[in-house]
C-alpha cells in the first residue's frame, strides 16, 4: 500500500515537472521568436516644422447692436390715422412713417396763416404811411411788432401740426408696426423700431489686465454661431473706466454687415488682433500627444543603424498657445523636423517608418501666417 502511493506521488512530480518545463520551454521560444522578428514599418504622414508668423489674439463674447437703432414713439397724444410703412422695408431719411389725426391742426395753422398776412398787409400800409409822414414811428413799432407776434404764431402751429406725424430720423429698415388705425398713442408709446443694418456695432467685455494692449482702431473678427463667416471690423471705443464691481472694461468695435447676416441683438464671438509675432513654431494640433509624462510629438528621423531607413523618435515638448487646429510649440522641436501628424497611437519609440504625404490635411493646417492665436 505505501509503495503504491509513493509511485503515485512520483508520478505526479514526473507529470507535473513535465508541463512546468513545457510551459517554460514555450514561453522561451516564443519571446525568441518576437526578439529576432523583424519590427514591421509605419506609414505616416508629416509635416515639416518651420517659423510662421503668429497673430495673437484676445477672445470675447458680446451682442450686436446697429449703429443707429431708435424705438420710435409719438410726441403728442392722438389717435392714428394712417399708418405709411410696411414691416421690414427700407425707408429713407425723413420719410413719413405714421400721421394721427390732426384736423384741428391743420385748422390752426390756416387760422394763423390768415392772421399773418392780415398783419404783413398792416405792416406794409404802416410803412407806407410813416414814409409819408401820416403816421408816427410808435404806431409803425406797434405794427412790426404785431406781425412778427402773427409769424412766431404761425411757426408755432406748423410746429403743432408736424408734431402729429412721424418721420424718419435717419435711412434704415423699419420693423413691425406696434398700433393700429384708430388706436388712441400717448407719448412715449412705441410706434416701431428703426435700425441701420448697413453697420453694426459689437459691444463687449474684457478683464483689466488686458487694458494695456488694447489701442483705437485695432483690428477685431466677429463670428456667430452656427455661421462659418468672419466679420472684419475694428476696435472704435474704449471706456476709459474699468467697472469695480466686476473688474471688466466695455469696449465697442465697428464692423461692416455685409449682406445684412448680422442682426441687432445676436450673441457673437469676438476675437481683438494683436501685433503679430515672427519665428514662432507652431503645429497641427493633431501632432501633439498627451500622457501622465507630458506632452510629446513623433520626429521622423534617419535610423542610427540604417541612414537610408527611417524611423519615429518620441520627443517631449513644451506646448503654448493654441489657435484654430494649431499649437505653439516653445520647446523640443527645431525648425526643419518632420513631425508625425497622424497615427500616434500605434507608433512606438524607434519604428521604422515609411512617409506618405499624398493625402495630409493637416498639411494645411500651418501657413507663413497663423491668424489669431490665443493670447
Amino acid at each position: 500500500m505505501v509503495k503504491r502511493f509513493i509511485i503515485a506521488i512520483v508520478l505526479l512530480g514526473i507529470v507535473g515537472g513535465g508541463l512546468v518545463g513545457f510551459n517554460l520551454f514555450r514561453d522561451n521560444m516564443i519571446a525568441q521568436i518576437f526578439a529576432n522578428m523583424p519590427q514591421q514599418p509605419a506609414t505616416v504622414s508629416t509635416v515639416e516644422a518651420r517659423p510662421v508668423t503668429w497673430t495673437p489674439s484676445i477672445e470675447a463674447i458680446g451682442t450686436v447692436n446697429a449703429a443707429q437703432g431708435v424705438d420710435l414713439t409719438v410726441e403728442t397724444a392722438g389717435v392714428v390715422k394712417e399708418i405709411a410703412f410696411a414691416p421690414n422695408t427700407q425707408v429713407q431719411a425723413g420719410a413719413l412713417l405714421m400721421r394721427l389725426d390732426d384736423v384741428v391742426q391743420k385748422a390752426d395753422v390756416e387760422a394763423a396763416r390768415t392772421q399773418a398776412d392780415l398783419e404783413k398787409g398792416n405792416l406794409a400800409r404802416a410803412q407806407d404811411l410813416t414814409r409819408r409822414g401820416v403816421t408816427t414811428n410808435v404806431s409803425l413799432d406797434q405794427t412790426q411788432a404785431a406781425a412778427q407776434a402773427a409769424e412766431a404764431q404761425l411757426a408755432r402751429a406748423l410746429a403743432v401740426l408736424e408734431q402729429r406725424q412721424l418721420s424718419a430720423p435717419f435711412a434704415g429698415t423699419i420693423g413691425l408696426p406696434r398700433v393700429d388705425v384708430g388706436q388712441y398713442v400717448a407719448p412715449g408709446t412705441i410706434v416701431a423700431t428703426l435700425q441701420d443694418l448697413s453697420t453694426m456695432r459689437v459691444d463687449f467685455s474684457l478683464p483689466e489686465q488686458d487694458l494695456p494692449k488694447l489701442t483705437i482702431g485695432q483690428r477685431i473678427e466677429v463670428r456667430i454661431e452656427g455661421l462659418d463667416e468672419s466679420f472684419p471690423g475694428a476696435l472704435t471705443g474704449i471706456d476709459p473706466r474699468v467697472d469695480p464691481a466686476t473688474r471688466l472694461v466695455a469696449l465697442r468695435g465697428s464692423i461692416a454687415n455685409a449682406g445684412g447676416k448680422l442682426t441687432p441683438g445676436q450673441f457673437v464671438r469676438i476675437r481683438v488682433e494683436l501685433p503679430a509675432e515672427e519665428g514662432v513654431i507652431a503645429l497641427p494640433q493633431t501632432a501633439l500627444s498627451t500622457s501622465l509624462y507630458g506632452d510629446y510629438v513623433y520626429v521622423v528621423r534617419p535610423s542610427e543603424a540604417d541612414a537610408e531607413q527611417l524611423e519615429v523618435r518620441q520627443v517631449f515638448v513644451t506646448p503654448g498657445r493654441r489657435s484654430g487646429g494649431v499649437v505653439e510649440i516653445a520647446e523640443g522641436v527645431a525648425p526643419g523636423d518632420q513631425i508625425v501628424t497622424a497615427g500616434q497611437n500605434r507608433l512606438s519609440n524607434g519604428q521604422p517608418a515609411i512617409v506618405d504625404n499624398s493625402v495630409n490635411p493637416a498639411a494645411t493646417a500651418t501657413g507663413d501666417a497663423i491668424g489669431g492665436g490665443d493670447e
